[in-house]
């Protein structure tokens, strides 16, 4: 085998890891609007006391994870497969536009920032609605 094969079939095997880890953050995202949304019905119908609260939190959990995720392919695309100077760009505003968005939906599922570390209290407590 040339080199040149075992380079392409590399990069075959780079680009099938990242489709599956975008595939996989999407369904991430989706079971856990799916069980949620079923869950919050189930609750909202049996009249259960803060499960909006709970359902926003789950929500707000499974899109940071499929952020990461979405994150984690993006760098290894980027890295592997076209490290060009406008893919690391591009790359980079990605990253600032999920970093902005990992940020606000902690704020607002958790009601602080996410360098703030978390008191006694805050870990007590409910989420606070909005």
């Amino acid at each position: 085998m040339e080199v040149r094969e075992i380079e392409d079939i590399a990069r075959n095997w780079v680009a099938m890891a990242v489709v599956s880890v975008e595939a996989l953050a999407v369904t991430a995202i989706l079971v856990a609007i799916l069980f949620g949304t079923t869950r919050y019905i189930v609750h909202f119908v049996r009249r259960v006391p803060g499960s909006y609260e709970r359902y926003r939190a789950q929500l707000g959990k499974s899109l940071l994870l499929g952020l990461q995720l979405l994150v984690a392919a993006d760098v290894v695309r980027t890295v592997a497969l076209d490290p060009t100077m406008e893919s690391v760009v591009v790359l980079g505003l990605l990253v600032v536009v999920r970093t902005f968005l990992s940020w606000s939906t902690v704020v607002e599922i958790e009601g602080r920032w996410p360098w703030r570390s978390l008191t006694r209290r805050d870990a007590l407590e409910p989420p606070r609605p909005t």
